[in-house]
């Protein structure tokens, strides 16, 4: 049985993962949906009393059937708009753009009907990356969240901030990714000032989040797998670039991260939100506040973790290693 890996061609973090399955007397089978489906081939067959799936990437061939368990990142991709991505950009955009949809389609369908364990389903994933649902149900299990505003109504907008002493700060729901003239751009966390305030007409063609600025002692990195908790703080502050946002300043803080010892009562808490989410994997956010409040921002379902276990040399690849092989022996 094979445990099959499901990422991009940029994803760093599975070579390491490969090497640990593999020094585990286990194999793997990479698949990398941006080479899909210009380098990676897909076969679904159904008959009256058949049915098959099969792989064949770099010259091998998986069967689907001899899969045991799934690393799931398609959501990771995704959301970068990867599938599809080496489809020559000459083809016209009526074909272009029908044929990255139906690769999409493809795979989703794909991974919805494997009969086997995945670390995530996609449809877990999904429910889970709903920003307003975590907010809900981390307030529901007692977890501190910050003041929030999802509106695309201006004075509603002006009101709010009449509530949050500290200020207001403005992101998205869904992070997306634009095309600035050739580069890529994230929307980050940014402030709200009094101008912005003022000039908010063209809100109402875009609903946003806005949430009540934060105090910041420290902010956290919790990666979770399975029930194991490895925890990381920076001091975000140390750097105007990462005031709001420490992925924006993130090459700054690179070495100012370190291990922190979580609660249990708060370790407790997320790992309870975990379980209702029926996630086995997710990297949050937390702001410990100058208090000792923990803050509750977000959980990413398929959240980054390998450049943090390089700089504090924290485990997480054996951790996934370990549950998608116990999974796999129990499957």
């Amino acid at each position: 049985m094979t445990i099959l890996i499901v990422t991009d061609s940029k994803d760093k973090s599975i070579s390491a993962l490969q090497k640990e399955i593999s020094d585990r007397g286990q194999n793997s089978f990479r698949f990398d949906i941006d080479a899909f489906p210009t380098e990676v081939g897909l076969e679904i067959q159904y008959s009256l009393d058949h049915e098959q799936i099969i792989l064949f990437a770099n010259e091998e061939k998986l069967i689907l059937d001899e899969v045991s368990t799934v690393w799931n990142r398609f959501l990771r991709n995704a959301a970068k708009n990867e599938t599809g991505a080496l489809i020559p950009p000459t083809i016209e955009s009526q074909f272009r753009n029908p044929s990255i949809q139906e690769s999409c389609t493809m795979l989703e369908g794909m991974l919805a009907s494997l009969n086997t364990v995945q670390v995530d389903p996609l449809s877990n994933q999904i429910r889970a990356n709903n920003k307003q649902l975590q907010l809900q149900t981390a307030q529901n299990l007692s977890i501190d969240i910050p003041r929030t505003l999802i509106t695309n109504n201006p004075e509603a907008v002006r009101n709010f901030s009449q509530e949050c002493q500290h200020g207001l700060i403005t992101k998205m729901l869904s992070r997306p990714i634009i095309d600035d003239h050739g580069q890529e751009k994230i929307f980050y966390t940014n402030p709200v000032s009094p101008e912005i305030l003022n000039n908010l007409d063209r809100l109402r063609f875009c609903p946003m989040v806005f949430q009540e600025q934060i105090p910041k002692a420290l902010e956290l990195r919790i990666t979770i797998v399975g029930k194991q908790v490895f925890t990381a703080a920076v001091d975000s502050q140390r750097y105007q670039t990462a005031r709001y946002d420490w992925r924006r300043g993130q090459m700054d803080l690179r070495q100012g991260w370190r291990l922190y010892h979580l609660p249990q009562g708060v370790e407790a808490k997320l790992l309870q939100l975990m379980d209702y989410f029926e996630l086995q994997y997710g990297a949050m956010d937390i702001i410990l506040t100058p208090d000792d409040r923990y803050i509750f921002l977000e959980v990413n379902p398929v959240g980054e973790f390998y450049w943090l276990e390089q700089v504090l040399n924290l485990p997480i690849t054996k951790a996934v290693s370990d549950l998608l092989i116990q999974t796999k022996e129990n499957f």
